[in-house]
């Protein structure tokens, strides 16, 4: 006796598609830009001192660590989603999501090459071949394995924390992509060499929301918002609350405000910092998904253009890192030595808002999205 594998068949273009996912990865775009946008300056303190502490406040309350687990969680959750709608089995499925996977490394390492050494296109992809066999998983083995990987994930984050921290220096410090004085080539030799490593630890750090997004997909938690209200609502509530109490112990090292921590203290505030965050990413995408609710019933401009921006959430997220080297690098406009945090953050917010436009624009002429449209060749043909 043979079995047949179900190949899996590329969605369709037409079909319809839940907002709140769209627009939680739309808003998603904003923090993962004020997040990376940082560390392409050589000096956060430099500028309004004023204006420096309070952006650093924000981010560290609210995106610094928060970005990364909703972008995971999001990720998860569409890779439930893709099966669903590719119609595979399970064999089949597996087969896709490692495929797919494949090529998200490969096109993780030219986004290096070409441009910068931030990527997160590999680690995502990485993550999606050593996880292809869990989305056809029971709940127990999900929620088992987000718990036990959520110690070294942030044990991992917690460490880069803490270093930069214990030397009186900023945080975005140890993840800093700006070098003064190089060119290219000195600078593709040091990101290729640094990146096996990133690869790694970026996996560790985004496993436990990628499950936890594909166990929250089975319950179709943001495609119907409206029937998961009250859970959505108390969420938001409660995983914003724990995040801001935890991150605010580092907040305060941060900014100065609380000298001299004991190194026991300085290593839990390093540790909670990322460990809530996982809640309070999280607890962003239920936020979105609440907004979703009335934005459904009332569409706005503003809510088209986000949502279209949620549908070419790559294109964009690789646009950022375009803009960003043009703007700051020395082969650029090299204004990674005149820009400080709040800068940098002013950056962010306006790179997002010209993405959010040229996304609206691609929605207006019908087009997906060069980079989707690449990916979904990549991985579907035979």
């Amino acid at each position: 006796m043979t079995t047949t594998t179900v190949a899996p068949a590329p969605p369709r273009a037409t079909e319809e598609r839940a907002l709140a996912p769209d627009l939680a990865r739309g808003a998603m775009l904003l923090a993962i830009a004020l997040a990376h946008a940082p560390l392409y300056v050589t000096d956060v303190r430099r500028g309004p001192e004023t204006l420096n502490t309070i952006t650093d406040l924000f981010c560290f309350l609210f995106v610094d660590n928060h970005a990364r687990p909703m972008f995971a969680f999001l990720f998860g959750y569409a890779l439930v989603q893709l099966l669903g709608r590719s119609g595979a089995d399970e064999v089949g499925g597996r087969r896709l999501l490692r495929r797919r996977g494949r090529w998200l490394v490969a096109l993780g390492l030219a986004h290096v090459v070409l441009l910068v050494p931030l990527d997160i296109l590999a680690v995502y992809g990485l993550a999606s071949i050593v996880l292809a066999g869990l989305p056809r998983r029971g709940d127990r083995a999900l929620l088992w394995t987000a718990g036990l990987t959520l110690v070294p994930a942030t044990a991992v984050v917690g460490a880069g924390l803490w270093f930069p921290m214990s030397q009186g220096l900023p945080t975005y410090t140890a993840g800093s992509v700006a070098v003064a004085g190089e060119g290219f080539w000195a600078l593709l030799a040091d990101r290729l060499t640094a990146w096996p490593f990133g690869l790694v630890a970026g996996v560790l750090a985004v496993v436990p929301a990628i499950v936890l997004g594909m166990w929250a997909a089975r319950r179709r938690y943001l495609e119907e918002p409206a029937r998961h209200r009250r859970l959505l609502l108390r969420t938001a509530v409660a995983t914003t609350a724990v995040s801001v109490a935890g991150s605010l112990p580092a907040a305060l090292v941060q900014i100065g405000m609380w000298a001299e921590p004991s190194p026991a203290a300085l290593w839990a505030a390093a540790l909670v910092q990322p460990l809530t965050g996982y809640a309070g990413g999280i607890g962003l995408a239920a936020l979105v998904a609440l907004v979703a609710i009335r934005a459904q019933r009332r569409r706005s401009r503003l809510t088209t253009m986000v949502e279209a921006l949620g549908r070419r959430s790559m294109t964009m997220y690789l646009f950022q890192s375009v803009v960003f080297v043009a703007v700051f690098s020395p082969y650029g406009l090299g204004l990674q030595g005149h820009l400080g945090l709040a800068g940098a953050a002013l950056v962010a917010a306006l790179t997002w808002l010209l993405s959010l436009r040229l996304a609206d624009l691609m929605r207006r002429v019908g087009h997906r999205g060069p980079a989707e449209l690449l990916l979904r060749r990549l991985a579907y043909r035979s």
